[in-house]
């Protein structure tokens, strides 16, 4: 618990702290955001914004979290580590995105394919080395079954090791560029989604923590009251290192934001996301407790569909928040009820995860 307590609070500082003299690195560099001209008007002022935001946050959590571990003298785990990569690589990916639209200031960064690759690379490394590693109980940071608050028995290894080899690496890459892009289209109003990942990675610390407490290895036990995680207090340790770099971040992002996170750290966000559900056997669940980023997703589709099928758009713009900018709702007015619908799908999840513990 002290270990959750001084990375949270040491990444927030970090953030809280790091982000202005990194905006003023990048205000040196002239490293500002370019703006899209087919987005709502209201936008065109924020031309020139710093972006690449998400390197304080990446930064933040990994010197949060390294800090948390020296200073409570405890060892560092698989899990954890697999966490981090995949934020990281995630973040790396994003970066090079942020630093080709800046640098030749276009709205257009890495072609669709280099990011699919550069994703696909990272991703296929996170869900290999996923399976390996167990501990002395056997168990491995992820499994071969699809889960939801915990492992079902969908196992995607019913024809043998090799093909769920195959088939969880599908499974993962398609909930990590999911979720990647759920986050990554979110991110389009000043402090949306980093106060919904917010909402979305406090309630992982509680997840992990309670993982913790009714673990089967320290249980001894087996059954529905206990929970099959490797190293669940490990993984609340980097979900409470990336709540507080987002709350420090936030002071900076929020409406007039001084700093955007860009895909660096939507991407990194989203990696983050996947990752934590996969290794806390939650896959199901994270769409649930991240429900808002999901509504946004479902909104750009819904677009795209209706407007094959008809002819015609479904809103005004997709995502959903530009909808609501076009009805001449206020931008400050539609994050604030974006973060509450976030909250109240925060509250379903963690609901839902606890009755599910308390029936049995």
């Amino acid at each position: 618990m002290k270990a959750l307590l001084v990375s949270g609070g040491l990444s927030m500082l970090i953030a809280l702290f790091g982000t202005p003299l990194f905006i003023r690195l990048l205000v040196k560099k002239q490293y500002g955001q370019f703006i899209r001209q087919d987005g709502p008007t209201a936008h065109f002022t924020k031309r020139g914004t710093p972006t690449m935001g998400g390197v304080v946050i990446i930064v933040a959590t990994i010197l949060g979290w390294a800090g948390g571990l020296l200073l409570t003298g405890t060892k560092p785990t698989a899990s954890a580590g697999l966490l981090l990569f995949l934020m990281t690589g995630l973040g790396l990916v994003g970066f090079l995105d942020d630093f080709i639209k800046i640098s030749r200031q276009r709205s257009l960064g890495l072609s669709p394919i280099a990011k699919i690759i550069g994703q696909g690379v990272v991703g296929i490394a996170f869900a290999i080395a996923a399976l390996q590693f167990p501990n002395p109980h056997g168990l491995t940071p992820a499994a071969m079954h699809i889960s939801f608050i915990r492992d079902t028995k969908a196992n995607l290894a019913f024809a043998g090791a090799a093909v769920g080899l195959v088939l969880f690496v599908i499974w993962a890459n398609f909930l990590i560029t999911a979720w990647s892009n759920a986050v990554n289209l979110t991110d389009g109003l000043d402090g949306l989604a980093t106060g919904a990942s917010l909402f979305v990675f406090g309630a992982y610390v509680m997840v992990g923590v309670w993982q913790r407490n009714q673990t089967c290895q320290l249980l001894a036990t087996v059954g529905p009251r206990c929970y099959e995680t490797r190293d669940p207090q490990a993984l609340a340790v980097v979900a409470a290192a990336i709540t507080g770099a987002l709350f420090g971040f936030l002071w900076w992002n929020a409406s007039p934001a001084k700093i955007f996170m860009g895909d660096t750290g939507s991407l990194a966000l989203g990696g983050a996301l996947a990752g934590i559900s996969i290794l806390t056997r939650t896959e199901i669940l994270a769409a649930i407790i991240g429900g808002l980023f999901v509504v946004e997703v479902l909104s750009d589709v819904i677009q795209i569909g209706f407007f094959k099928m008809t002819g015609r758009r479904a809103f005004r713009m997709a995502p959903l928040h530009h909808h609501f900018e076009l009805r001449g709702w206020g931008e400050v007015t539609i994050v604030i009820r974006f973060w509450i619908i976030a909250g109240l799908f925060v509250m379903l999840g963690l609901g839902i995860f606890y009755a599910e513990w308390v029936t049995g």
